[in-house]
């Protein structure tokens, strides 16, 4: 058997088994599963091989399962957006991963492969933005040398533990002005001490749900990956709203917001919107507009 075939019939077995999470309602396992084999279709979607074993046609098939995969994983992460990809759709797929060399037919669902997006550390943006205003976007800081991250990188609850809190954050909608402009648009969830230095894991959004007037829906549960009682003094959660930049070629991040200790608390929120770059020593910050838009979160707290 080729590499090739074998690659495939990996990618059916992961298909298989994280749809089959999903018909036992082990939600938690199958959006891993779907998560996994997102990236894993992703990673050959970028593959720029002259030895490439698929077509660019095959390619873009790859990419649209890949959002499949993803658009399956959000439904099931928000309670609110189950109906919008269903485990029966997804599961009309199974036939063209199977036979990804030989499938010659229309892709049953209009979607687009997520294309590469290039994410900028804190700061590159702006030096990336000022060379392009100094040279036309041909300096040592161009799009195309830096790394990307495909969006949708939520992690499961941890394991509860007697006397410990959990914390679950629902990211519910965020009001911009020009929301309906922002094209594919997440945010970056992170747990910060007073240093800026990380407490937990960063977590990306899946792509936002849909967009109404003034704003970004999301519906996503992020889970903290720490006991609240582990959380450093002085900590805080950033969320950072990005969104891709079509003629910069990269993502950008377009504004953020932060909850500090005293604000966690059961029941909705509604925090402030910061103007970039990311502050997370929270030393110089600027708000985004005087207009009356916020992000609007809603917490649950788990105790033994």
């Amino acid at each position: 058997m080729t590499e090739v075939n074998k690659t495939i019939q990996k990618w059916h077995a992961s298909f298989k088994k994280g749809t089959d999470f999903d018909s036992w309602g082990q939600l938690v396992e199958a959006i891993d599963e779907y998560q996994i084999l997102a990236r894993q279709l992703q990673k050959e979607v970028q593959s720029c091989s002259s030895f490439c074993d698929f077509t660019e046609e095959q390619k873009k098939t790859l990419g649209k399962l890949a959002t499949c995969l993803e658009l399956r994983s959000a439904a099931l992460q928000s309670t609110q957006s189950q109906e919008d990809f269903k485990l029966e759709d997804l599961k009309k797929l199974e036939p063209i991963i199977k036979n990804i060399l030989t499938y010659n037919k229309d892709f049953p669902f209009d979607v687009q492969p997520v294309p590469p997006r290039k994410i900028l550390a804190p700061g590159e943006e702006e030096n990336l933005e000022l060379e392009e205003d100094e040279d036309g976007g041909n300096g040592a800081g161009s799009p195309d040398s830096l790394p990307f991250r495909v969006p949708g990188t939520l992690l499961p609850r941890l394991p509860s533990e007697p006397g410990m809190t959990l914390l679950t954050i629902k990211i519910e909608k965020i009001g911009l002005k020009d929301a309906g402009q922002c094209i594919d648009p997440y945010i970056t969830v992170s747990a910060k001490d007073q240093n800026g230095v990380d407490l937990t894991p960063v977590q990306d959004t899946p792509l936002a749900s849909r967009k109404e007037d003034m704003y970004i829906h999301f519906n996503v549960d992020v889970e903290i990956q720490k006991h609240i009682e582990q959380l450093a003094k002085g900590a805080a959660i950033f969320f950072e709203f990005k969104h891709y930049k079509p003629k910069k070629r990269f993502t950008s991040t377009k504004c953020f917001a932060f909850m500090e200790m005293d604000e966690i608390k059961p029941g909705p929120v509604v925090i402030e919107l910061y103007r970039k770059p990311t502050d997370f020593r929270r030393k110089k910050l600027q708000l985004l507009t005087k207009k009356p838009l916020y992000l609007h979160l809603h917490q649950t707290l788990h105790k033994d």
